[in-house]
């Protein structure tokens, strides 16, 4: 799933110039988003016919002019950045600068020091091999994490657990594939950290102006 195109943008001595004229500087949006929210501001799909149009970012943020900078997939949750700025937007994506992004992972199973090691040191996919991340195994979940509507659903028989994971790509999905690689399905999956911005507190379907 890819978030909605960059409308045509110049830079400027006095800032960005786009669709609706100049601004100062450039802006940087934090949002948590929740799931089942549409990484773009319309459901083309739903708007189109076929099917019910499903929730969208133009619900949570009111700013305009401000894009995705990245995508988050309609099933994850978590901090996701937009901006009005397309050279930003650039640097926080191109994998050129391999920005960290960090991630709470619901997974199912038990986690064992091989497969963390295998995740650190990188894993084969069907599109190569990923860079080498950071993993870890969580004592227990997040005590600020809020509730998923809907529930995750379990299988009794089989245990879970919380791993945090720092990879610094940016492929379609790449955290599933990778932790399904392993023998640990993702079950829930929310993005704390990109560069240097956290989360820290941020309501789920709220933002933050970051600059």
């Amino acid at each position: 799933m890819h978030c909605e195109p960059w409308p045509p943008c110049q830079r400027s001595a006095i800032g960005t110039q786009g669709p609706r004229g100049f601004r100062s500087a450039p802006m940087l949006i934090a949002l948590n988003k929740p799931y089942a929210v549409l990484c773009q501001f319309t459901d083309r799909s739903g708007i189109a016919g076929q099917g019910q149009a499903r929730r969208t970012l133009a619900e949570f943020v009111k700013i305009a002019d401000v894009y995705p900078a990245g995508r988050l997939d309609y099933d994850s949750e978590g901090l996701l950045l937009l901006t009005d700025d397309g050279a930003l937007a650039k640097r926080l994506t191109d994998p050129r600068h391999q920005t960290a992004k960090t991630y709470f992972v619901q997974v199912e199973g038990s986690p064992r020091a091989a497969q963390l090691q295998q995740l650190c040191k990188g894993v084969l996919l069907n599109d190569g091999p990923t860079l080498p991340a950071q993993a870890r195994l969580l004592d227990a979940p997040p005590d600020w994490l809020w509730p998923r509507d809907p529930p995750v659903r379990f299988r009794k028989s089989v245990p879970d657990a919380w791993i945090e994971l720092t990879i610094r790509e940016g492929r379609n999905r790449q955290v599933r594939r990778m932790t399904a690689a392993v023998g640990l399905p993702t079950l829930r999956l929310i993005r704390v950290r990109i560069g240097d911005i956290a989360l820290d507190g941020l309501a789920p379907g709220r933002t933050r102006v970051e600059k």
